[in-house]
């Protein structure tokens, strides 16, 4: 059953995120990021899209985000979490000697395109492809106009199906990118950087306690809720509920039942974007 669960729609298809461009502009630039963020920046290349992390001091997830690198500086394209939070957060450590101009928040929709044997990540979401940052509103180039739109259900299922950690959901401040599938986005060999310590502890005791997985409900099961705690047939924690749509959805497993295949009705996998050390 979960092979055909799991199937993507055919491509050429295209599908829309919500996201905000921060500018950072001067010399500093790619070196504040680099401290704010949870991979490497600085001295990365004018053009390069780098993937990375906003996290607390503790390392509890915040916003996931890109780093455009410009020129002149960066943008820092929030895809998922609060602009305003991340903005004022940068706007905190900001001081003169730092040499860089913030700039607000603007809104934007990202245009992804999944085609066969595009561009490694592309599209977005760990999809091939192409993808595009334009106004709500403006022209669509040729290329998207000439690809099937994902409807808010299907959009919903690829992100299930990639394991992207979404807002209110698995995008809170009670986990951490390692749980989240989000080891990519993370460098342990840069320098210092905010919540850099305890990703590092860690890591290196291999202190992780859960791990996103996804999840279809078997025939004759129901569908649990979200936030619903599942437990084993021992009665011990198994996994937290984070998001539902139908018959499948996300959740965050418990250390002992990793190598699980089924738990409460539920067959496990892993996300196809998620990430891990171990798993």
């Amino acid at each position: 059953m979960s092979a055909g669960v799991w199937a993507l729609p055919a491509s050429p298809f295209r599908f829309t995120l919500p996201v905000a461009r921060i500018p950072l502009r001067g010399e500093g630039s790619l070196r504040v990021l680099h401290g704010q963020t949870t991979q490497a920046i600085e001295g990365a290349a004018p053009g390069s899209l780098i993937e990375t992390c906003c996290v607390t001091p503790t390392a509890r997830l915040v916003a996931l985000a890109a780093v455009a690198v410009l020129s002149d500086g960066a943008d820092l394209l929030v895809t998922a979490g609060s602009p305003a939070q991340v903005h004022q957060s940068l706007d905190r450590v900001l001081f003169p000697a730092d040499r860089v101009a913030l700039g607000e928040p603007q809104a934007l929709l990202w245009h992804g395109l999944v085609q066969p044997g595009g561009e490694p990540g592309g599209a977005g979401w760990s999809l091939p492809g192409q993808h595009w940052l334009l106004a709500e509103g403006e022209a669509l180039p040729e290329p998207l106009m000439a690809a099937a739109a994902l409807s808010s259900e299907q959009q919903e299922q690829l992100r299930i199906h990639q394991g992207i950690p979404a807002p209110g959901a698995e995008l809170r401040e009670e986990f951490n990118p390692f749980e989240l599938g989000l080891r990519q986005r993370v460098s342990l060999e840069k320098g210092c950087y905010l919540g850099q310590e305890t990703l590092a502890k860690l890591h290196s005791r291999d202190g992780l306690k859960q791990q996103l997985r996804r999840f279809v409900v078997a025939d004759g099961a129901d569908a649990p809720e979200p936030g619903q705690q599942l437990r084993t047939t021992s009665g011990e924690r198994g996994a937290l509920v984070t998001s539902v749509q139908g018959g499948r959805g996300l959740l965050l497993l418990h250390r002992r039942c990793w190598d699980q295949s089924e738990l409460a009705g539920l067959e496990l996998s892993l996300p196809e974007a998620a990430a891990f050390d171990s798993h």
